[in-house]
């Protein structure tokens, strides 16, 4: 049995780093040690430490409202535990598809006291990426919803199980009888390196691949993001990210757990209902995307409400300094940049309230404490010097234990040191202040000429038209590939927004860097966790017609 934990009141500050590189490496900072406990031996101990505090608010199922002190989530959750132990034995898979209702998070505590790992499924799955994942995770048991948004969850289920052979058991969120038994004992040997979830990666490159990870992972990367954003006790946190990923099932969960605040659950995102719920709750903490971010903000601009929070956390993709600039406004609140991926349980780096506005608006600050980081020539795998692109590496405790079934998949992104190849761009300063520029296969390699497109959107962010783009490189006979932008303009845009933009790139950018192709589009093909799949809408803008200027125009075609 794993040894309990105290929560930190007020949170442990971390102590100003006076450290300065000489390349691009970061040795973990060893400060802060790590808590040493299970996800069940979280909750149980904030339910002795808190046993009246509200720790969970949402909707469930049945479209009832849940408000649960910790105690009462406790006791939900050994109920779960029960009823999961009834269906599956300690160690098995157990795969959960479902939008974000109050029985997430009671089912994800459940399955860790159980011992058994939860598979985490996106609700938007079609049938054969709902196959294909509960196949390759190895679930024998699926927890799933009735439905999410306007898609019959049970429908799709009963015509995938008969496909399933290793699938055993199929339970609805609609007949909790099978879900929910009578506590009883639960696993005493759990360990805090023992496997507790498998999440998927977010699908912007490809087909998606199971990361493992285990219980030290989850609770220390939700306790040291907290304690490096400086989140109060007791702090009330917003969540309308969706559970399924670690962003939200980690850090929206468990961190709020840790400080022995509130999670307030977003069933479905409206920026509207969504501002309101944090004015009405007291909420003092947004977990948020850049596409979340901004849409509250939008809706701000338009005469919402907005609380006054003390912190906004964002991340999955590159936020715009404009951005991060209207929240501080806006919410009065310290806005970090957070930057990881799921392999890493998922933050890797955070900024810190004392960084400078220069700093805070282009950089993801520094690796998080007990995790080393360091940026690496791709070809060679060497450290490269300061301020060089390279590979962003990084590991500690926060570390995949494995892709599932895939031996060959874990030794390629972790190398013979055990460093963990995020396949991300990006530089180090002497600080270790960490600038992402873009995903090492999304780079456009224009006539020899690398162009990372992280640079190019963010010079489009800047303009007042755009309200996101994404910058990908497309086929082109004479230089290889050439600069395509996809732009989603504010209000339609201005007429001549082309042009415009053209010549706003060009004032911030090389020449050979500046787009060569536009297209304005009403959105981009997003992951669930708000990241932009590249590969997609390069295949989508290879087959459009371009109505623009063409790819021999002079004004980008010179270097």
């Amino acid at each position: 049995m794993s040894t309990a934990v105290a929560v930190d009141a007020p949170p442990v500050a971390l102590p100003a780093t006076t450290r300065r590189l000489e390349r691009a490496e970061w040795a973990p900072d060893e400060s802060v040690p790590l808590a040493e406990c299970t996800v069940g031996d979280l909750l149980r101990d904030r339910a002795q430490r808190f046993p009246d505090v509200c720790a969970l608010i949402g909707t469930r199922h049945d479209g009832s409202t849940a408000r649960l002190t910790y105690t009462e989530l406790l006791a939900e959750a050994r109920s779960v535990a029960a009823g999961l132990l009834a269906l599956a034995d300690p160690g098995e898979h157990v795969a959960l598809w479902a939008p974000n209702v109050a029985e997430w998070p009671v089912i994800e505590y459940g399955a860790a006291l159980a011992g058994v790992v939860l598979v985490a499924l996106n609700p938007v799955l079609t049938d054969d990426e709902l196959a294909y994942s509960v196949r390759l995770a190895g679930a024998s048991v699926l927890v799933h919803a009735e439905t999410s948004r306007d898609r019959d969850l049970a429908a799709s289920v009963a015509r995938v199980r008969r496909d399933l052979p290793a699938l055993r058991e199929t339970v609805s969120l609609a007949h909790p009888d099978r879900l929910y038994a009578e506590p009883g004992p639960e696993p005493d040997d759990l360990h805090p390196d023992d496997p507790v979830m498998i999440q998927f990666t977010s699908g912007t490159t490809g087909r998606p691949k199971a990361v493992v990870l285990a219980h030290r992972s989850l609770v220390n990367n939700a306790r040291l993001t907290m304690i490096t954003a400086e989140v109060g006790p007791g702090a009330v946190g917003i969540a309308p990210l969706p559970m399924f990923h670690t962003a939200a099932c980690v850090i929206s969960t468990l961190g709020p757990a840790w400080v022995g605040g509130t999670q307030v659950l977003i069933e479905r995102f409206e920026p509207g209902p969504v501002l309101a719920s944090a004015v009405r709750e007291g909420a003092r903490v947004l977990f948020s995307v850049p596409t979340v971010l901004s849409a509250l903000l939008e809706a701000a601009r338009k005469g919402a409400a907005a609380p006054r929070l003390d912190t906004v956390l964002v991340g999955a993709s590159i936020c715009a300094p404009t951005t991060i600039t209207a929240a501080q406004e806006t919410f009065g609140a310290s806005v970090h940049n957070l930057f990881g991926q799921t392999e890493l349980s998922p933050v890797l780096s955070l900024t810190r309230r004392g960084d400078t506005a220069d700093d805070l608006a282009t950089t993801v600050g520094r690796p998080l404490p007990q995790t080393a980081a360091r940026v690496v020539d791709p070809t060679s795998g060497d450290v490269v010097g300061l301020g060089v692109q390279g590979e962003i590496c990084a590991r500690g405790y926060l570390q995949l234990l494995r892709y599932h079934d895939d031996p060959a998949a874990t030794a390629t992104t972790v190398d013979p040191e055990g460093w963990v190849h995020t396949g991300d761009l990006g530089t180090m300063d002497e600080r270790g202040l960490i600038t992402v520029t873009g995903r090492l296969k999304e780079l456009v390699i224009r006539g020899g000429e690398n162009i990372a497109p992280a640079e190019v959107e963010i010079a489009l962010a800047e303009h007042p038209d755009v309200l996101t783009s994404a910058v990908v490189g497309l086929p082109d006979d004479h230089w290889g590939e050439i600069v395509a932008a996809a732009v989603v303009l504010r209000d339609g845009g201005a007429p001549g927004v082309e042009e415009a933009l053209r010549a706003h790139c060009r004032e911030r950018l090389s020449s050979f860097k500046v787009p060569e192709r536009w297209f304005v589009v009403d959105e981009l093909p997003m992951t669930a966790s708000g990241k932009v799949q590249k590969f997609a809408l390069r295949d989508q803008l290879a087959d459009q017609p371009y109505a623009g200027g063409t790819s021999t125009d002079s004004s980008t075609r010179s270097n």
